[in-house]
């Protein structure tokens, strides 16, 4: 047992630091979520699709729900078109794995480079950009719901429930492509994970602290529209 883990276990080891470490950042962004909804801009977007489902139900405008909607499945449908596409290429150049490997080891100072290891980590890979198609799919089918549902009347004329339901159903579309993005953020990693281990690591910390700038919700600016407005903005509660 120990000869079959033994030659990778740098590479489990820094597997394992950089799945650590991208899931504690959105551990992290989930904790400050629930103290503060906008924190990010997934959980600002999640409010506004909520309210967006309020508006286009109370006010039935079909077509802008219609063609809201279908840029999001637009969107979704590419994603897992690619995800599925580089799945393929990478089962391709699997068969390649021994030529290419001496290319993809020339940086590697620690790591194993044992053609067991290669296939492990194209395997990791695959498995990646697997959960990446379904969770794409999964919201591709929401998607689609949402749009019956958007424009379905009350049975009882009272639009309460069925736009809470709605507004589930969008909203849990929207994680699933949130999923999705994660999954394709955390394959950069991955890909670095075969020219060496420690590659894997530097690389993981870079993109969680692009993720961390980029996500977060960029502080309300009232003076940002005074050249076209003479109105003031309110604030969000600290």
């Amino acid at each position: 047992m120990n000869t079959l883990f033994f030659p990778h276990l740098l590479d489990i080891a820094c597997l394992v630091i950089s799945a650590g470490i991208f899931t504690s950042y959105h551990l992290f962004t989930k904790w400050k979520l629930k103290s503060n909804p906008i924190y990010t801009l997934y959980g600002a977007t999640t409010l506004a699709k909520t309210a967006w489902v309020v508006n286009i139900m109370e006010e039935k405008k079909e077509i802008l729900a219609v063609q809201t909607l279908r840029n999001s499945t637009m969107a979704a449908t590419f994603l897992a078109s690619t995800s599925i596409l580089l799945a393929v290429g990478l089962l391709t150049l699997s068969g390649q794995a021994d030529k290419l490997g001496q290319t993809w080891h020339a940086v590697n100072i620690f790591g194993s480079i044992a053609q067991s290891t290669i296939t492990l980590k194209l395997l990791i890979i695959l498995a990646n950009l697997f959960i990446a198609f379904f969770n794409f799919t999964f919201s591709i089918r929401l998607f689609n719901h949402v749009g019956f549902l958007i424009n379905a009347p009350s049975a009882d004329g009272s639009y309460s429930t069925s736009i809470t339901f709605v507004a589930i159903q969008l909203n849990k579309a929207g994680s699933y492509f949130h999923i999705g993005i994660r999954a394709y953020y955390f394959l950069i990693p991955l890909i670095f994970w075969l020219f060496g281990p420690l590659l894997m690591i530097l690389s993981t910390i870079i993109v969680v602290a692009l993720m961390a700038q980029i996500e977060r919700t960029p502080k309300l600016d009232c003076g940002y529209l005074t050249t076209f407005f003479n109105h003031s903005c309110q604030l969000p509660p600290k």
